[in-house]
């Protein structure tokens, strides 16, 4: 038997007529009786008995009606549930974060779930690039945000950009570099160089523009992936924070010479074999959203 003769089973008790239960299911009479029929015959007994012109359920129908009922209910609420995943109005999804998106997006993100998802469950881990993609695949992750020029192409892995962002030398307002027109490697080298991990592209750059020096191991003294703790360092001292420069825009960008005309690829990471959660795609355009304000 099927849902929907089941249902047609479920209007006839509830009317005791097959003129008007035809009527609101927009089917012929006998086509009406030949669907209850079908259950009758996979039962193996009668649902109905005609009392004059009115039918009423013999008492094996209401037992089977009982039944019919809690099953239809039940399909109903899975076509409901399945409507509200679908529509982002429940669900769960997990999320990784690498530093520069976690400084820029958490916040954002869970404001945005609280205001447009309430019903809906978001968990954010931060952590490297290396720990959130191996969460990633054992599927303790349903996507992550990182800098994708620290990522290592791989085939399992599906990669969609989310923006570019410029980065910067920055320090604090009064600092001794604050004035001058034209910032050399050796002039910030005579202070602390703070930054998140740097991808292998990122050192390149730096090695490019400002020479064996610049790369990363031998600048950078404070490595840490949290860059809101870099940045409370960088504000009270005479630390230069090399990052993003939407991460903080309250500290000063310095004149470096040559320019560095360098960028950070925020990209949305998922496995390929993996069906995409209905909520991740709403997260994936509020992030989209959020860092094009940035």
């Amino acid at each position: 038997m099927t849902l929907v003769q089941l249902r047609h089973f479920l209007e006839l008790a509830n009317t005791g007529s097959f003129s008007k239960s035809a009527v609101k299911l927009h089917l012929s009479q006998p086509a009406l009786s030949r669907s209850v029929k079908a259950i009758e015959d996979e039962l193996g007994h009668q649902l109905f008995d005609r009392v004059g012109r009115r039918i009423e359920l013999t008492a094996f129908g209401k037992h089977v009606y009982g039944q019919a009922r809690e099953l239809v209910d039940r399909a109903n609420n899975l076509k409901k549930s399945g409507e509200q995943l679908l529509s982002g109005q429940m669900g769960a999804v997990s999320i990784g974060l690498g530093s520069g998106p976690g400084a820029l997006l958490m916040t954002p993100l869970l404001a945005h779930m609280a205001t447009q998802y309430p019903h809906a469950q978001l968990t954010i881990s931060r952590g490297s690039t290396s720990l959130l993609v191996q969460a990633l695949r054992d599927r303790r992750l349903d996507a992550v945000v990182l800098d994708i020029r620290s990522l290592n192409p791989s085939s399992d892995l599906v990669v969609q950009s989310l923006c570019e962002l410029p980065g910067a030398f920055m320090c604090r307002s009064g600092h001794p570099l604050c004035n001058e027109q034209q910032v050399t490697l050796a002039s910030v080298r005579e202070f602390p160089v703070a930054s998140t991990p740097l991808s292998d592209e990122v050192a390149r750059i730096l090695v490019d523009r400002y020479g064996p020096d610049a790369h990363p191991d031998v600048l950078v003294n404070l490595r840490c992936e949290e860059i809101p703790s870099l940045v409370d360092v960088v504000r009270s001292t005479d630390t230069i924070l090399v990052a993003v420069r939407s991460l903080a825009p309250d500290l000063h960008v310095l004149k470096m010479s040559p320019e560095l005309n360098a960028t950070a690829k925020f990209g949305w990471v998922s496995i390929r074999a993996r069906s995409e959660a209905p909520l991740c795609a709403y997260l994936r355009l509020a992030a989209i959203d959020i860092l094009n304000e940035c």
